[in-house]
């Protein structure tokens, strides 16, 4: 029983002093730090006034950097701190960007035309085509249904020409040539200098010598007027599609026309160069036309012309001995064989269906 109860006391013993172990050891760490105010002055002040690293400076200042270096007060010994900042030197081209866009002219912002889409024409193959005829037309922009052609703040030729330049467009040479002879199968390419360069009217320039004697003349382009652009040729194909029954018309390529004027004498309409016009309709279809009646018209160049919205009148059609109207027709009758040529296509059209 003593045995026992010696033991159980050995035990309760082990575990108090195991218990009470932790709190000597933290007890001992604690009574050997050292107290602060144990610490002599001098070391104090040598803790506060510890020198740190300073950033490394550039060997050489950097272009457009400037940089600063100020020294802490009121501690002895403080290394300098360096301050860098860069200031960056604003461009022309980056305070043209800087510009707030300019208001709205008006109450809302007129985007259905600017973001349109071009509705894609619908697929053809050449085993569903039964009847094909190519056909030239002109538009004649003094003619009242034609004035949105040349309406100033929506000039076709304007368009045209600011994509030529841009390489948006390509423009074609008209020039006949072997393998082109109509000069309309937009073989050959222009380049921007080229188009303005037929476009705008030659000026004699003459030459003087260094004391103001005329000694010769040069041709040099001039300046291009717009408003001299009055007709556009356009070259059409009118196609039956039998699998979808329908008879419909489908631009290939637009000309603007210009006078040539040779020994003074003023010739006969030409055109200036051919546009292809599937690559033109994504641009067409994102620029409004002007309305006469109302501002709000919601249709562009390209609506303009999928729903023949224009007056015109056929040169040529595609014939055997490639002849233009004007070949075999004279004054007014040319005027009769156009109107002959478009009731021939109304009556084909008419003559597929019994009613």
């Amino acid at each position: 029983m003593k045995k026992n109860i010696t033991v159980w006391l050995f035990c309760l013993l082990s575990v108090w002093s195991f218990a009470q172990t932790p709190k000597s050891r933290s007890r001992g760490k604690s009574s050997t730090r050292p107290n602060k105010s144990s610490i002599s002055p001098s070391v104090q002040l040598n803790e506060l006034v510890k020198p740190t690293a300073a950033p490394a400076l550039p060997s050489k200042p950097l272009s457009g950097t400037t940089t600063s270096v100020q020294f802490n007060e009121g501690s002895a010994g403080a290394s300098p701190t360096t301050q860098i900042g860069v200031t960056k030197s604003v461009s022309s081209t980056e305070k043209s960007a800087q510009k707030v866009d300019r208001p709205v002219d008006g109450y809302y912002k007129k985007e259905l035309v600017q973001n349109a889409k071009v509705t894609p024409y619908a697929a053809m193959r050449e085993a569903d085509v039964i009847y094909s005829k190519r056909i030239w037309r002109e538009i004649d922009l003094r003619e009242k249904l034609n004035n949105v052609f040349a309406a100033p703040k929506a000039r076709l030729i304007d368009i045209i020409l600011d994509a030529v330049n841009a390489g948006e467009l390509t423009a074609y040479d008209p020039t006949p040539r072997k393998g082109d002879v109509n000069g309309d199968e937009f073989s050959s390419i222009l380049t921007p200098q080229q188009v303005m360069g037929k476009l705008a009217d030659s000026v004699l320039v003459p030459i003087l010598d260094k004391d103001g004697n005329t000694i010769g003349s040069t041709v040099k382009p001039g300046e291009f007027n717009p408003d001299s652009v009055t007709k556009y040729r356009i070259k059409e194909d009118w196609i039956f599609d039998k699998q979808r029954s329908v008879f419909e018309p489908r631009i290939v390529g637009i000309a603007p026309m210009i006078k040539i004027k040779a020994a003074g004498l003023s010739l006969e309409d030409q055109p200036a160069f051919w546009v292809y016009y599937p690559e033109a309709r994504p641009l067409f279809a994102t620029k409004a036309i002007a309305n006469r009646k109302n501002d709000v018209t919601n249709l562009s160049y390209d609506d303009l012309f999928i729903k023949r919205i224009f007056s015109s009148y056929i040169v040529k059609e595609s014939n055997v001995e490639d002849l233009r109207i004007k070949d075999y027709s004279q004054g007014i009758d040319r005027l009769y064989e156009s109107e002959r040529i478009k009731k021939e296509l109304m009556d084909y059209e008419h003559d597929l269906w019994s009613y």
